[in-house]
């Protein structure tokens, strides 16, 4: 696999409450995240996590180092990159198949081609029977997947995932975990997509990364980058086993100390 996104020396401050203070974000990050990866990023609170990912995006200019994807550098937002948020952002004024369809029609695909694309992605997060519902019609996990569906419906290389799962039940963010292992391409490896995953959930990441970067307190840098050896296809009886156990405990306790921390400041 090829490098798919590569963060060299990233910088990133935001201004302080006074004109000469500032608040550093991201120092000398440095990343090579490979085609086809799902990868997953841990931290304490306030580590820059959603900075970097912004930045991925576009939504965010780095102050210092380069982001490049594909070999060339990331200066805004595109179409080859998708966000999904842990609010849903969804459209409320459209339907769930309007909500699917959005990227697809703002790359100006004929409506035919519009709606069996759509109608795939929604019978793929188990939506049929309700595209025309509003999202005030809709459970939060059934939101989630109407934002996953419209997350990929428009065929971005890198899927940009900033706590998706945080506000839904245990048991809906089980289930939905399963999901993203499948939209993703679990089972199919050469044509998996490029996943950057945010998360504060230690066993979370461990389920569906390739590999977890550990961050620490801010300014956030990298503490160590775990390569996850559990085998693949994962399935849920993977929770209950030792090495699952094992790997999220070495995790936590790479994140514990900075994790106190940020609570106490």
């Amino acid at each position: 696999m090829g490098v798919k996104i590569d963060a060299i020396g990233v910088g990133k401050r935001y201004p302080g409450r006074r004109s000469a203070d500032f608040i550093e974000a991201l120092r000398d990050f440095t990343l090579q995240i490979l085609d086809g990866e799902f990868l997953a990023i841990v931290g304490p609170s306030g580590c820059g996590k959603s900075t970097f990912l912004n930045a991925v995006a576009g939504l965010e200019r780095i102050d210092e180092g380069r982001l490049l994807m594909d070999g060339a550098p990331i200066t805004r937002a595109g179409a080859d990159r998708g966000v999904c948020f842990q609010d849903f952002a969804l459209f409320p004024w459209m339907t769930v198949r309007q909500n699917v369809e959005f990227s697809l029609e703002a790359q100006g695909r004929p409506r035919a081609e519009r709606r069996e694309i759509g109608r795939k992605f929604i019978e793929l997060v188990q939506l049929r029977g309700f595209e025309d519902r509003y999202p005030y019609e809709l459970s939060g996990g059934m939101k989630q997947r109407c934002a996953l569906a419209r997350l990929v419906a428009g065929d971005p290389a890198v899927l940009l995932m900033d706590e998706p799962l945080a506000a839904l039940d245990a048991q809906t963010r089980l289930i939905l975990q399963n999901e993203i292992l499948s939209i993703w391409g679990e089972g199919r490896p050469g044509r998996r997509k490029t996943v950057i995953f945010v998360t504060h959930s230690i066993d979370e990441a461990v389920f569906l990364a390739d590999r977890i970067v550990v961050m620490t307190g801010r300014p956030g840098q990298i503490k160590e980058i775990v390569v996850n050896p559990l085998p693949r296809p994962r399935a849920d009886r993977l929770r209950g086993e030792s090495a699952f156990s094992r790997l999220t405990m070495d995790i936590w306790e790479l994140v514990r100390d900075a994790a106190v921390k940020a609570i106490e400041t």
